[in-house]
Order: structure tokens, then sequence, then C-alpha cells
């Protein structure tokens, strides 16, 4: 009954299929990573193909859009902006073991950032999750003797940085989401984040037509799974709020992940299987310690 009721609710049904599919698109992204992609062309084609998905939400309507209120989605997009570029950077240096479950700090960001703009105190128990969260960075950060790091200090930064970045987003949608109505706010700040993308160009390692034929089905693929995935999030943020929470589910990517790469990461040319069961179950507990950090933060 009460897995029913997970399911139906829309703060937790909703983010647990978007952590799913966002799991998904992080080997599928991976992948097209390994056949040379690059960060800038990965960063640019996913938010063309974002932005593209989201402009169906504005057949939902919403309040009529005020041009000297455009800061406010202008200042959401610069948060995106800047978390979706520290995210694609972890994916593509580190392991996907251990950078997605680096992004589920971003729920004690929320936690921290959301009484900060609301004037609300920060209580004793936020701060043992942080605790909890870093010792969980602490164990996926465990490895063989025999093994080498893969750039696992940048993964960790990136991952972390990502992580403020999104939640800013995530608290700033709430808060504004319902008097935009999500039907134009969500339209606009990825359009601005779309724009913002052109300045990437001059960094391509090589022209979009130089993509193999080989990595653009993967590139696609991954940037409209992560394309349908925000939507699901981020529509359930700004109608329903409660991003703490909602937060707290779709934390589960992490666990998700760790699961899927020790499984069927050979679908996906992923290496990381081969590292050892010994350095996927520190991961797993790693994850697990960084699950329990948040559930801390809400329970």
């Amino acid at each position: 009954m009460l897995l029913a009721d997970m399911f139906l609710s829309p703060t937790t049904g909703y983010p647990l299929i978007a952590a799913l599919l966002y799991a998904f698109a992080a080997l599928v992204l991976k992948r097209s990573s390994q056949l040379g992609v690059g960060l800038w062309r990965t960063t640019f084609v996913a938010n063309a193909i974002v932005a593209a998905l989201f402009s169906l939400l504005w057949l939902l309507g919403g309040a009529p859009v005020r041009t000297e209120e455009l800061w406010q989605p202008g200042l959401i997009a610069l948060c995106l902006f800047a978390g979706q570029i520290s995210q694609f950077l972890a994916l593509e240096k580190g392991d996907v073991s251990v950078a997605v479950p680096v992004f589920g700090l971003k729920v004690i960001m929320v936690a921290f950032f959301t009484p900060i703009l609301t004037g609300d105190s920060v209580s004793a128990k936020l701060w043992m999750a942080a605790l909890l969260s870093v010792l969980g960075i602490t164990l996926l950060n465990r490895k063989d003797a025999a093994q080498s790091a893969r750039n696992l200090s940048i993964t960790l930064l990136a991952g972390g940085l990502g992580s403020i970045c999104f939640a800013v987003f995530d608290v700033l949608v709430q808060k504004w989401g319902p008097a935009w109505g999500a039907g134009h706010l969500l339209p606009c700040v990825f359009w601005i984040n779309a724009l913002l993308s052109l300045g990437l160009i001059p960094f391509f390692s090589a022209p979009l037509r130089a993509v193999s034929k080989q990595a653009w089905p993967w590139l696609v693929g991954g940037s409209t799974l992560l394309g349908t995935q925000s939507i699901i999030f981020v529509s359930t943020l700004a109608v329903f709020g409660k991003a703490t929470s909602a937060n707290i589910i779709y934390s589960s990517r992490g666990l998700l992940s760790v699961a899927m790469v020790w499984m069927i990461g050979h679908w996906f040319a992923n290496q990381e299987q081969h590292l050892g069961p010994k350095v996927m179950r520190w991961r797993l507990a790693g994850a697990l310690m960084m699950m329990s950090a948040i559930v801390l933060v809400v329970t």
C-alpha cells in the first residue's frame, strides 16, 4: 500500500521516474563521450534538444510574460547553464558510478538554500546529513591499491559544483513557478539556456558535422532522455513545489546508476564494472550513505 501511494503521489512518483530516466541518460551520454563528442558539443546539443522539448510546455499556458520580470528566468537559466557544464564535465572525466551519486548532494544544498531564501533557520539535522554526505563521498572515492583514480578530484569538484547550481535552480523554480505558471516560466528558462549555449561554439574541438555517425545516436538519445526527465522533474517542482522532498526521491538516481553500471554497463561499453567487486561495493556503500543523509534531512 505504501509503495502504491508513493507512485500515486506526484511529488514522489514523478521524481522516481525522472531518476530512472536520468540513470539511463548518464550511461548513454557517457558512451557518446567515449566516442569523442566532447564536453562543449555535448552541452550544446543537449541544451538545444532540451529547449525544444520544453517548448511543448508553452501549451499549458500561464501568466502573461512581462519583460521587466525576464531577469527571473534569466537568473534561473544561468544556474542551469553552470550546473549543466559541471554535470557533463563530471560525466566525461569520471565514472558514472561516482559522478551521479555525488549529484545527490543537491538535496542537501536544496535544504540549505531554501531556509536562506525564506529566512528559516538551518537545523542540526541538516549539518549531520552534510557530514554523512561527506562520508558517502569518501566511500565513493575508495579503490583497490592496484587501481588508479580516474580523475576523481575533478569528478567530485565538478559534481559538487553542479549540485550547488542545480539546487539554487530548484529553489528558484519553486519560488517563482507559481506566479509565472510552469507553461511560461520553464520554456523561457530553457530558451535562454539554449541561447547561452551559443557561446560554447568557439570552444568546440571540431564542428558538429565532424561528430561520427556512430556517436550521433548516443548523443541524441542521451540528450532526449535527459530532456524528458528534466520536464518530469522540473515541472513537478513548478506545479507542486516541495523541492526538498522531491529531491529526496530524485536522488535515488545515485543508487540506480551504481546498480545499472554493475548489471548492464556492458550494454553501453562501460568499463566501470571491471573495476572489481570490492570497488563497486564501496561505491554502493557510499551511495547508500548519501541516501541516509538525504532521508535524515526530511524525517
